[in-house]
């Protein structure tokens, strides 16, 4: 039996068809949820981690690339996901401008939550383009902004209005993640919420 044959671990009673690609993908989110970057999230450490030999991963993934646009779709799902809830109990708080802003602090919690997890969420390329998996995560987990933002203005600037929000949440947590506004909100995903809770909140400086 050659090497590559030998993909099943005996110890973990072997793969069924399907389950080492899943097996594969929850190594490299284990790896990003330690505290490891895209750097560290290999094929040959994820096979390592599911037991398999260094070339089981590739009746899979073809390269690293490919692997890294799989865990970062899951990242996106888990986003969506993460609106989703806030939307729904924003909407029930007061306005549905509430559930916009519970959604800015689900976004930078999540960030903050799980940071190596976010940067590879929006650095993941697999030969140059992001697969059609990765592109249709990323946008439900989008859509689930612009929809809400599509019942607060006209139809005419949804589109622009998604954006800057998009924008506007994105840049707090990418400056909370690197540390750019304290440790303590680095470190802490409910302090980055009640952040984005100030921030989204605070009035437009008229001139």
């Amino acid at each position: 039996m050659s090497t590559f044959e030998r993909e099943p671990n005996p110890a973990k009673g072997g793969y069924h068809h399907g389950e080492l690609r899943e097996a594969l993908v929850a190594a490299g989110l284990s790896i990003l949820e330690e505290g490891g970057d895209a750097s560290a999230l290999g094929l040959r450490e994820a096979a390592r981690r599911a037991g398999v030999s260094a070339m089981a991963p590739y009746r899979h993934f073809p390269d690293k690339d490919a692997l890294l646009a799989a865990v970062a779709t899951i990242g996106f799902e888990r986003l969506r996901a993460a609106l989703e809830a806030a939307d729904r109990a924003g909407e029930g708080e007061e306005t549905k401008r509430d559930a916009l802003y519970a959604q800015g602090q689900a976004y930078v919690a999540f960030a903050c939550a799980q940071p190596g997890l976010f940067r590879l969420m929006f650095s993941a390329r697999s030969g140059g383009a992001r697969p059609q998996a990765l592109c249709e995560a990323s946008a439900a987990a989008y859509a689930v902004l612009s929809d809400r933002v599509a019942t607060l203005v006209p139809a005419a600037a949804a589109a622009e209005e998604a954006l800057r929000s998009w924008a506007l949440v994105h840049g707090i947590a990418s400056l909370a993640i690197d540390g750019m506004v304290g440790e303590a909100v680095r470190t802490d995903p409910q302090a980055a919420a009640a952040l984005a809770h100030r921030l989204l909140r605070l009035e437009p400086i008229s001139g």
